[in-house]
């Protein structure tokens, strides 16, 4: 089986590729433009399962990049699609980057699977921002997709309309969208971690406060209706994450899935607020936080958590480990890092 992995040398994408190599699908491409990712990773990937990857630099902004990559590889089996920018912040400051960027590739890669005469599998990388604001917690699969509150989230969620949209016309094709929560932590081996070229996500901030690269860490707003006033969210490790869309693989090779598109909730089930999680950093690290309440920002929302009811039952996944495991593989990437 050849697996493609857009973006793969991403945080999330180069931790899947270690568990696909772990799980032996052995024959796995990465693609990335390295735009927000470091070809070291590569690296990071063999260390740890003694097998090296493919890469080839594709930007899947451009179709003929995509239409190369084909052409090169004429027997790519599934597809699993990281490519995107991933900041909510960054988002709201720059939507035509974030429109251009996220719905290009995967407009590009549907192209190419249109144009495909043997059956495809996808799993999309997508994103709890797809619920907006719910109307009820913890959010379940079948809860109506409302519009996101940033850029970022509606990229994702207009992927999934066209993904979905595409199945429809297309016999061959069969996907799962993965709705990530928030993924956190670093792989126990410490080769690979969050390692981003732009750092807008909480946990990479505040392990570079602990080691003094940055001065402060900002919590924005502490006056939504939440019981410390800050924001709550469900925070997943980058392994249990990674574990998911190998088992999601299996669903579609092994012909399991029960309809031609499938969505799935990835998180632990209940929620941290930003307060909580500074607290149980400073525990695990033994580290004083100095932080700084700053007013809220654009496009956040006061809660949001999943059921992930669905995942456990159907996908036979549970995420294994507790926001303390999450925050101490963290630390201890920041402090030992190799790129």
């Amino acid at each position: 089986m050849n697996i493609l992995l857009t973006g793969g040398l991403g945080y999330i994408g180069s931790h899947v590729a270690v568990e696909l190599l772990s799980k032996g699908y052995d024959n796995v491409i990465i693609a990335d433009n390295l735009s927000n990712s470091k070809i070291e990773a590569l690296k990071g990937i063999e260390r740890i399962t003694g097998k090296r990857p493919k890469f080839e630099l594709v930007d899947f902004r451009y179709k003929d990049q995509v239409f190369d990559l084909f052409n090169k590889y004429q027997d790519i089996n599934a597809i699993i699609h990281f490519a995107a920018f991933k900041a909510v912040a960054e988002s709201i400051e720059k939507p035509l980057m974030y429109y251009e960027n996220n719905l290009f590739s995967t407009i590009n890669l549907l192209s190419i699977i249109k144009s495909l005469k043997y059956k495809i599998h996808f799993v999309f990388s997508s994103s709890c921002t797809v619920y907006g604001i719910p109307d009820k917690l913890p959010v379940t699969e079948d809860m109506p997709l409302k519009e996101p509150t940033s850029p970022y989230g509606k990229t994702k969620l207009f992927s999934e309309y066209a993904i979905m949209d595409t199945i429809k016309v297309l016999e061959i094709f069969n996907a799962i969208s993965l709705r990530y929560f928030n993924p956190i932590g670093a792989h126990h081996s410490l080769e690979i971690g969050e390692s981003p070229l732009k750092t807008y996500n909480l946990v990479p901030i505040l392990t570079q406060v602990a080691t003094g690269k940055r001065k402060e860490f900002l919590i924005f707003g502490n006056d939504y209706p939440t019981p410390d006033g800050t924001p709550i969210r469900d925070y997943i490790h980058i392994e249990d994450l990674a574990e998911a869309h190998v088992l999601a693989l299996d669903r579609l090779f092994d012909n399991k899935n029960q309809d031609k598109y499938e969505a799935f909730n990835l998180g632990v089930g209940r929620g941290y607020s930003v307060l909580e999680v500074v607290k149980t950093f400073e525990k695990v690290s033994g580290k004083k936080i100095n932080y700084r309440i700053a007013p809220r920002r654009p496009g956040d929302i006061a809660e949001i958590y999943a059921d992930t009811t669905k995942a456990n039952k159907i996908l036979g996944w549970k995420a294994k480990y507790n926001l303390e495991d999450m925050l101490k593989t963290a630390w201890l990437w920041e402090i030992n890092k190799k790129f």
